[in-house]
């Protein structure tokens, strides 16, 4: 059957209505952050920690059904699935373009999430049915335009609609997309995957929810709360002891929910590693960035997302290059080069000043996003690549989870991080103040000075996880897809 599917000619017009469905879930995923300020004056919201369970409680939604995703994948044709997530979705962005209050929105923004969370995995093991193994590469790279591209431009166009139109906007203009997208694969979606009986554990599903949930819910709260709050601790606490419950499950399981057995193939775990790791050091300029651009800079956001469009651009332009470069010259020339321009780039921005200007600042952070465009894609199909086609579901479920609890803590440590260094460096330079002649200016001044350390000394942690990352790839090898070791994996 495996031979077969891959002598078919691709079915490359069903590939692009998962395609456009895929980036519009993905776009949404960006574009409600830079809005959130708009959010609380229009909804007459007191406090930011409260409507920031708009992003918060997407991403929870999002953490704890991925690793269901599997399950899901295995049982049920993947028409259904897509028509029941991109319904869901649809559902979701309706009901927050026209929320009259904050629950309304908060309950959209979940429905969104619970439909949006099957859209990557069902794509991706899409993929690698659709692809022989010695071309996934150049496929992979396409998957990546989609995944990489529409969340980086989804800041730039979320600013710019802030700036001159509504923020019902943002959900109103998604809307007709995704009744395009449900409309066109209830047209042509065809089901291309095998499915197979699989029961659903219950008591996995909840250690999953109480285990992902816990962790990502807690370190998202430490980014504001801080590491020593007694909620933060309480569920980090919770979260973990969850987590390490639902992985004891599932080793003990024959058919477990999320089938941790992937991480016995070599370039698979050490492709796994190195992508939580990248993920974390991408996931710091996503947040450092912005915070030097606007915080210290005081640049609007709307211009600060237009800084950060040329790197989304190139990686978007990148990742089907470097597909196609994969498939050539395999994954540890790629990493290797990758993550060495990205430690550059990385150690640069550490070196950021007051005075530094917007083409500089702009080219930096360009030249880190080209090279992370080379890292990703490359160690992700490497690592599926030797994963017989049976545990393909799993192997995209384990990756995605990763990532989403990896950059979760990667984001509330570098936040945390860049907090405390600007706290000592305030205290510091406030010391040195007279406070009977100090001015509103020197305040600010004082402010601006001590958030550029803390933004500085994190960038050169990001280095530094950077180079452990460039250690971990000296490892990666090639993995063989002739007939004969196919056909070998295919009987494990």
């Amino acid at each position: 059957m495996n031979n077969g599917l891959k002598e078919k000619k691709p079915p490359y017009l069903m590939l692009a209505i998962l395609f456009f469905g895929a980036f519009v879930s993905f776009l949404n995923n960006s574009l409600l952050n830079v809005a959130l300020p708009s959010i609380m004056a229009d909804l007459k919201i007191e406090n930011y920690s409260t409507v920031q369970w708009l992003a918060t409680g997407y991403m929870l939604v999002s953490g704890v059904l991925i690793p269901v995703s599997a399950f899901l994948i295995t049982r049920f044709k993947n028409r259904t699935l897509f028509l029941t997530g991109m319904g869901l979705f649809t559902i979701g962005t309706a009901v927050a373009a026209f929320a009259p209050n904050f629950g309304f929105l908060l309950a959209g923004r979940m429905i969104q999430a619970a439909g949006s969370c099957v859209m990557g995995p069902l794509l991706m093991n899409i993929m690698l049915v659709s692809f022989p193994r010695e071309k996934r590469g150049a496929a992979m790279g396409i998957f990546g335009l989609v995944m990489i591209t529409a969340p980086a431009i989804g800041p730039t166009l979320s600013g710019y609609i802030v700036e001159y139109y509504d923020w019902r906007v943002l959900f109103e203009m998604i809307l007709p997309f995704a009744i395009i997208s449900l409309l066109l694969a209830i047209w042509k979606l065809e089901n291309v995957m095998e499915t197979r009986k699989a029961s659903l554990d219950y008591l996995s599903v909840i250690l999953s929810i109480v285990g992902f949930g816990g962790i990502l819910y807690g370190c998202s709260m430490a980014s504001s709360d801080g590491w020593t709050d007694k909620i933060v601790i309480t569920t980090i606490v919770v979260g973990v002891i969850g987590l390490i419950s639902f992985i004891v499950r599932q080793f003990l399981m024959e058919q477990p929910l999320l089938d941790l057995r992937v991480y016995k193939y070599p370039m698979f775990a050490l492709g796994s590693v190195i992508s939580m790791v990248t993920t974390a050091a991408l996931f710091s300029g996503m947040i450092l960035t912005p915070a030097y651009v606007q915080s210290v800079r005081h640049i609007s956001p709307l211009d600060s997302g237009l800084m950060m469009l040329p790197g989304a651009i190139i990686m978007g332009i990148m990742s089907p290059i470097t597909g196609k470069l994969f498939d050539k010259f395999g994954p540890r020339i790629l990493a290797l080069l990758g993550l060495s321009i990205t430690a550059y780039a990385t150690y640069l921005l550490s070196k950021l000043q007051m005075d530094s200007s917007h083409t500089y600042i702009i080219l930096i952070y360009t030249l880190r996003m080209f090279g992370m465009s080379m890292v990703m894609m490359p160690i992700m199909t490497n690592g599926l690549n030797q994963l017989p086609t049976r545990l393909n579901p799993h192997g995209t479920a384990v990756n995605n989870t990763a990532q989403q609890v990896v950059g979760s803590i990667g984001t509330a440590l570098f936040v945390t991080f860049m907090n405390s260094v600007a706290s000592d460096k305030g205290e510091e330079l406030a010391a040195g103040l007279d406070m009977t002649k100090a001015t509103e200016a020197d305040f600010t001044r004082i402010q601006q000075l001590s958030l550029l350390e803390g933004v500085q000394h994190s960038f050169f942690i990001a280095m530094i996880v950077t180079l452990i990352a460039i250690v971990l790839s000296l490892f990666l090898k090639r993995v063989s897809v002739s007939p004969e070791e196919i056909e070998k994996l295919e009987k494990q």
